[in-house]
């Protein structure tokens, strides 16, 4: 299985599906890996998920069959109607539930050979219904805010050697705010998400909106099927901004194991190499081999690697 925060987003609407319409994207590092599963956490939702179709089509066309799609509307661009930055305006990118110029920009979407299934949705938790939250008493709009600036999705796969269990997320970036650190606060609570539901710390209001959860929670208490945690951090455990205990904690989570330890996932110019897409498998899987295919330096999907891993399930 492989993760990507490839630059599968535009500035608005439609604008994805006309370059992959026109053959302008990118898809090497996807077929050199040739991975079953495949979530990319950079790519624009649209009503009927005809950006993403178009995507499944041109790699079938190239020889790669991911033929199960899922995809929801994320947070990012998901308007509020109300006034979050203190612009004194509404509607602007970030007085959305997550930052967005339109519904929709830069969600996530799993592309899988096997057959997917959402069991549970956690994009709607309020932050402040987070148990030891950071958020603040000087945040804006605590009973809207959502904790996820893009989405939480557990995803169940039935895979020919069994069931996994998918632990999504790309959190927002540490930066681009003030000494308040909101965002790097965010990001924090975003991170420790998953490995809060683990631990069984996260009691959830009852919500038909967060899938079916009971389900969910007599599987992670049976221990089988195992998990995997991935997507974008967008957290480095040592190095750049944020709070780098939320990410040191996740990787030392009892639970799963760390296959790429010490290993960067990107290389910006401003700040040079760092960790922040990750893919965490559960103890119980076994690793076979695990890597970063790095993008060509002349392509357009951005400075992000690709995060590939091989896993092999327990026996049953």
């Amino acid at each position: 299985m492989a993760t990507w925060h490839a630059e599968f987003s535009r500035n608005g609407p439609g604008l994805l599906l006309r370059d992959l319409k026109a053959g302008k994207v990118d898809l090497a590092p996807i077929l050199d890996t040739g991975p079953d599963l495949l979530l990319l956490t950079d790519f624009d939702y649209d009503a009927g998920l005809a950006a993403l179709d178009a995507l499944r089509t041109q790699l079938k066309a190239k020889g790669l069959a991911l033929d199960h799609l899922f995809s929801a509307r994320p947070n990012a661009g998901w308007q509020t109607g109300l006034d979050l930055d203190g612009d004194g305006r509404t509607g602007g990118p970030r007085d959305a539930q997550g930052y967005g110029r339109f519904a929709g920009q830069g969600g996530m979407a799993l592309l899988s050979r096997y057959p997917v299934t959402l069991e549970a949705d956690l994009s709607r938790l309020l932050w402040s219904e987070v148990p030891d939250s950071r958020m603040t008493p000087d945040d804006p709009a605590p009973d809207v805010q959502r904790l996820s600036s893009s989405a939480h999705w557990a995803l169940r796969v039935d895979t020919p050697a069994g069931p996994l269990l998918l632990l999504t997320l790309c959190a927002t970036p540490p930066v681009f705010d003030g000494p308040e650190d909101r965002n790097g606060r965010r990001n924090h609570d975003e991170v420790r998400l998953w490995a809060q539901y683990l631990d069984g710390a996260l009691r959830l209001p009852p919500e038909p909106a967060l899938g079916s959860l009971a389900h969910f929670a007599d599987d992670l208490a049976a221990g089988p099927p195992p998990v995997v945690i991935l997507g974008n951090l967008n957290l480095d455990p040592e190095r750049g901004e944020g709070l780098h205990g939320a990410a040191r904690a996740l990787l030392a989570h009892p639970r799963i194991t760390d296959p790429l330890p010490g290993v960067d996932t990107v290389t910006w110019a401003s700040t040079g190499p760092m960790r922040v897409s990750y893919l965490l498998p559960d103890r119980a899987l076994t690793v076979l081999g695990a890597g970063v295919m790095p993008p060509a330096p002349e392509a357009e999907t951005g400075p992000h690697g690709l995060v590939w891993a091989d896993l092999a399930l327990p026996t049953p």
